[in-house]
């Protein structure tokens, strides 16, 4: 097991590194230039083009792409991202106070995620080719075809404007009240939540339908057991472990899709952060929030992997 978990690290290892490569090299091939534009023609008095030069060279970024990335490589193996160009401050600390918010929108959406979608999906295949079923697949259909920044304008304009139930903004909470909190929530963490959830539902009837009909299915209801029981203790908990590779992959599309949700809801979080850096050309912070997600999702993968393996021993093999 321990030979399988050095081998899987060391591939996640390599990947990272190729990716790190690749995305440093994109970056300087966006648009623009990160210094000029602090240099407004129409107001800074003095050598423009002098004072664009000194502050590139400041910053490194007169060297060569190759030299640039040995550069930055060097500070994260000292666990260092580099730092903005636009506040001066580390991008790891940048990060660190954006992510609580990400990871409080995260955490919530994807736990209505996988409540909504086990429990949507388990009742489809309980009740299969019925108008539960039938009403189920269509209405999951429906919100995957809906593109989420959507469903966010709507809920904006229903409840927040119409109604008036729901802030529509920020995560302010005056006098650390939970219950304001909460509500702040609920709309960013519904419409993530709820667009997540469809993969679960389609994913766990599917699986469901699968170990419905295996025979110790069939012998535990031959026991006299309780339907529920059979349902629940035999069936759901072997129809779950497929959903670990949809897990695995939720988790970091998540923090990616937070992106577009923190934007319109002006969330504190690292998306939103991520779309200010990319506006004033921040290569180190964008480089540091992709770096992040491309993490995440190795991450998620490499547990993924040790789950499959500690389930199926073969897998090792």
């Amino acid at each position: 097991m321990i030979s399988f978990i050095v081998r899987r690290l060391a591939v996640s290892v390599v990947a990272l590194l190729g990716i790190s490569m690749a995305l440093f090299a994109l970056t300087r091939f966006i648009p623009g230039d990160p210094v000029s534009m602090y240099f407004n023609p129409m107001t800074f008095e003095g050598d423009r083009e002098a004072a664009i030069a000194a502050l590139r060279a400041e910053l490194g970024l007169d060297q060569p792409v190759p030299v640039q990335y040995l550069a930055w490589l060097g500070q994260v193996f000292q666990g260092n991202l580099g730092f903005s160009i636009t506040t001066g401050r580390p991008v790891t600390e940048l990060i660190m106070n954006r992510l609580p918010a990400t990871a409080y929108l995260m955490l919530t959406s994807l736990t209505i995620s996988i409540v909504v979608g086990i429990i949507g999906g388990v009742i489809a295949a309980l009740r299969k080719n019925t108008i539960t079923d039938y009403a189920t697949l269509l209405t999951s259909l429906m919100i995957a075809s809906v593109p989420t920044f959507f469903i966010a304008m709507v809920g904006i304009y229903v409840f927040g404007l119409k109604l008036q139930w729901l802030p529509t903004a920020g995560i302010n909470v005056p006098n650390g009240s939970w219950g304001e909190a909460i509500r702040h929530l609920v709309m960013p963490a519904g419409i993530m939540g709820i667009s997540g959830a469809v993969g679960y539902i389609r994913w766990s009837r599917s699986s469901m339908l699968d170990v419905l009909d295996q025979d110790y299915m069939v012998t535990a209801r031959s026991k006299g057991l309780s339907n529920g029981r059979v349902v629940v203790v035999h069936g759901l908990r072997n129809a779950l472990i497929p959903l670990v590779t949809i897990l695995a992959m939720t988790i970091p599309s998540l923090f990616g899709g937070s992106v577009i949700i923190e934007q319109i809801f002006a969330w504190p979080g690292t998306g939103r952060m991520a779309i200010d850096a990319i506006s004033n050309r921040d290569y180190p912070v964008i480089m540091g929030f992709v770096m992040i997600t491309t993490v995440l999702v190795l991450l998620c993968n490499l547990i993924a992997d040790v789950t499959y393996a500690i389930i199926d021993p073969r897998i090792r093999l």
